[in-house]
């Protein structure tokens, strides 16, 4: 079959995993952040963000997210503590966060409080022990369903799904008993460095066709 003129090909068994990487970020866009909260076996608590987020089923409500390995037995300390305790928080990112959730990104030693490198507060939660974010305005209890492994060496696939057990939700942004989206002031995640900001007025309503 003829490449189309106007489109450049690329073979993924042919190009680094890097470039495979930028292309996807950049077709996969934008993305909703999982501003993730875990505590170690220790106890020790961490704070990460990923951007390989989706939402499930909702029938019970479920989640996942993929913290890709960094290198062959490497994993991140979200991973690690998840596989440990089974339990965390999901957290959604706001864009008056955006800079402290940056901060919590950078790859600390282990052990060190990402809550604290980026003034963050800790809020209990009710059915898992990871607290979630204070300032968040919307957040998600998890347990542990499964982990899937997909891929080998460093960017493979580590899907976590999760079970939601729990919402924590802002009633700053509720209006006659729902989530008001234009309230939230919602960050996404493009390709690259780029981010994008979903305002009121980018935001816009489309009902579904009544028939076909």
């Amino acid at each position: 079959m003829a490449l189309n003129e106007n489109f450049y090909g690329f073979d993924v068994a042919e190009i680094p995993w890097s470039d495979a990487y930028r292309l996807l970020i950049h077709c996969v866009a934008p993305r909703p952040i999982a501003f993730v909260s875990t505590l170690s076996q220790k106890g020790e608590p961490n704070l990460a963000p990923f951007s390989f987020f989706m939402g499930g089923g909702s029938n019970p409500p479920s989640v996942a997210f993929s913290p890709n390995s960094e290198a062959p037995g490497k994993l991140k300390d979200t991973l690690i503590n998840i596989k440990e305790t089974g339990e965390y928080t999901i957290n959604v990112v706001s864009h008056g966060m955006i800079e402290r959730m940056n901060q919590a990104s950078f790859s600390y030693p282990r052990g060190v409080s990402e809550w604290e490198k980026s003034g963050l507060t800790r809020a209990p939660a009710i059915k898992v022990r990871p607290a979630h974010v204070a300032e968040c305005l919307m957040a998600m209890e998890c347990k542990l369903y499964q982990i899937v492994h997909h891929g080998d060496g460093v960017g493979s696939a580590n899907y976590v799904i999760g079970e939601v057990v729990y919402f924590h939700i802002a009633k700053s942004i509720m209006k006659d008993g729902h989530i008001d989206p234009t309230l939230v002031d919602y960050v996404g995640r493009m390709g690259g460095r780029w981010y994008t900001r979903a305002t009121s007025q980018a935001m816009f309503e489309l009902k579904r066709p009544e028939h076909g």
